[in-house]
């Protein structure tokens, strides 16, 4: 299963070969992070090699927080862009935006 999820990596890094930096690590964020976790946050943008995301509430911060080095190498291996770090803004996103 390992072997299938690193093959799967690698061809959506191929994939997004075209795209903006912003864009590629946007994609990124599903597969790094699973579905489950990747509800509760929401890049919003890249400024100066960090990557901002948004997060639904403090519980799934502390989540974040907690995995953010992991993230941030799966993020920028995945996405093949170099990323200096991720910065988590708590906001409230709305159920209808999701």
């Amino acid at each position: 299963m390992e072997n299938m999820r690193e093959m799967l990596r690698s061809s959506l890094g191929r994939s997004l070969e075209t795209l903006p930096a912003f864009d590629r690590l946007s994609a990124a964020w599903q597969v790094a992070c699973g579905p489950a976790l990747a509800r509760h946050g929401v890049p919003t943008r890249l400024e100066e090699e960090v990557l901002w995301i948004e997060v639904s509430d403090k519980a799934w911060m502390e989540q974040l927080l907690g995995m953010r080095a992991v993230l941030q190498h799966e993020l920028a291996r995945i996405a093949e862009v170099k990323l200096g770090g991720i910065h988590f803004v708590l906001t409230k996103l709305r159920r209808n935006d999701r």
